[in-house]
């Protein structure tokens, strides 16, 4: 089975994930999840085998006010650093280093063929390296002006085909698009 990578995250209609502090609170203020739509996410959420996130990212779902892991998937947390994984986590989350591509290849040869990509600059590394095959992108109808954005600086043009989009009764708009090569 081929290697795939996907990103499946919210933005603010300006392009920010999150506010320049990390915070989180426009993405559920103002109604945006009326009716407890999922957008996807479950289906997405089946289709990986695993989720692979930046140190920032996890550090930031460990402070959420969670019944329980959010993750049903294993996830690999990317540092050069030492991080510390909470007892109830450890045999449900891998620290990881190295480049994208030996990251992935390491995966896929212990069997996991499809990863979510999750966290700025952990998209943004994967990117570079060419190994994202498809992103879905949720607008949430709110800007806030400043933040950490999806993209940053990019070595080369990305090109995208844009596959669908499709418009939530609250107001979000969600986009797939597949890398131009992977068509």
């Amino acid at each position: 089975m081929a290697v795939k990578s996907s990103v499946f995250i919210a933005t603010s209609l300006d392009g920010f994930i999150a506010r320049a502090d990390g915070d989180l609170d426009w993405l559920t203020e103002n109604g945006n999840n009326q009716g407890n739509e999922d957008y996807g996410y479950q289906k997405f959420i089946d289709s990986v085998d695993a989720v692979i996130m930046g140190r920032n990212t996890f550090e930031k779902v460990l402070t959420f006010s969670l019944e329980k892991w959010p993750y049903s998937k294993r996830v690999i947390a990317l540092t050069t650093h030492s991080l510390e994984i909470p007892d109830h986590l450890t045999d449900k989350v891998t620290v990881m280093s190295g480049s994208p591509r030996v990251i992935v290849d390491q995966l896929s040869r212990e069997g996991l063929n499809h990863f979510y990509i999750d966290g700025g600059k952990t998209i943004q590394s994967f990117l570079n390296a060419g190994l994202i095959n498809e992103m879905i992108i949720t607008r949430i109808p709110v800007i806030i002006g400043d933040g950490i954005p999806l993209f940053g600086p990019v070595e080369n043009d990305i090109r995208l085909k844009h596959i669908s989009t499709t418009s939530f009764k609250s107001g979000l708009v969600q986009s797939k698009y597949k890398m131009a090569g992977d068509i």
